[in-house]
């Protein structure tokens, strides 16, 4: 049986405009699959990737990593949901921009009672990313309490998080931000620092903070604009963590430099390869569900959008003119 839903699609990669909302058809779900009624819509730079073709996808696509709402119909081996079950995800293949989809079921999570759908359309993706940073992707001497790292965007959905989650961990989370106004907020949320990167040379900064030393470890998700002065903030033997490309992807370098700076280490994280099976995704939504329920961290939704609006949405988050999560709501 098939129904026919709402979706948003591009039908070629390109700006804001290619959005558009379109009638799709929607079946039953097969061997490994559940169908998900969407509740609230997560919204994320990586769907400005798929868009743009910086990460191509097959056309027609639909878009979107991330969602929360009720399981409709469960496949045949799918054992850890069943029919009305609350649940949510950040998932592949793209898909969450709808009213309703079939998708893999492995990457799908009960979601708790004391979560709601907003929160969880607005943090797994986000979530997931903030909890594989600081617990996963860690420096060669590790991580302890009262150490300085730098996170970049930190007035965004992951930064907020990532604020918030390190506070907890007892680390010294440098923020950086693109305006006096979101530097308060990451310090609102657990920043120890926050450092405004149009005003002030940040790197210059993080010295003056750690006493000269530099930092164990820089979480970057905007790529060419921070890539080479985040190097310099790094204290020797620290990981360069990048994690993203909102400002366009990080030009290619001489692996050399990374020994005259320190003897540095380099990684580039994915969320995609951390969730790679479902053991290890429930073990990771499960911190992110304890410490969101417990409190110790809370999920800021500072815009909404109708599904309909989709475009504006793209527009205002590639102009920076978002903070925290945003999520798209549906009729």
């Amino acid at each position: 049986m098939t129904r026919t839903v709402q979706a948003v699609q591009i039908r070629q990669h390109g700006g804001p405009e290619e959005l558009q909302l379109v009638d799709v058809q929607v079946g039953e779900p097969g061997p490994g699959q559940v169908r998900i009624r969407h509740h609230a819509i997560g919204l994320n730079f990586i769907d400005v990737y798929h868009r743009t073709g910086l990460y191509p996808l097959h056309m027609p696509a639909t878009i979107g990593m991330e969602g929360a709402g009720v399981i409709e119909a469960v496949g045949e081996g799918v054992t850890h949901l069943a029919v009305g079950d609350r649940a949510a995800y950040a998932a592949n293949p793209p898909g969450s921009y709808s009213q309703a989809r079939v998708m893999p079921a492995m990457n799908v999570c009960k979601l708790p009672d004391a979560i709601s759908f907003e929160t969880g359309a607005a943090m797994m993706l986000k979530g997931l990313t903030a909890q594989y940073l600081l617990k996963k992707t860690l420096p060669v001497q590790g991580l302890q309490a009262g150490d300085h790292v730098l996170f970049h965007a930190a007035a965004g959905g992951v930064g907020l998080i990532a604020c918030q989650w390190a506070r907890v961990l007892g680390l010294q989370l440098i923020a950086t931000a693109g305006s006096d106004e979101k530097c308060r907020l990451a310090l609102d949320n657990g920043a120890a620092h926050a450092i405004n990167y149009r005003t002030e040379d940040f790197a210059a900064r993080v010295k003056d903070i750690t006493g000269g030393k530099g930092v164990k470890v820089v979480y970057d998700s905007v790529g060419k604009d921070t890539w080479d002065k985040s190097l310099d903030c790094l204290r020797p033997f620290g990981l360069m963590a990048s994690f993203g490309n909102a400002s366009g992807p990080v030009p290619p370098f001489a692996p050399g430099m990374l020994g005259a700076k320190g003897s540095l280490y380099v990684t580039r994280q994915t969320l995609f390869t951390h969730i790679s099976s479902r053991e290890a995704t429930q073990a990771m939504a499960d911190d992110l569900f304890d410490v969101v329920a417990s409190g110790q961290v809370k999920i800021h939704i500072a815009q909404r959008y109708a599904l309909a609006d989709v475009q504006q949405a793209h527009r205002d988050l590639e102009a920076r003119k978002t903070t925290g999560s945003t999520i798209l709501t549906l009729p």
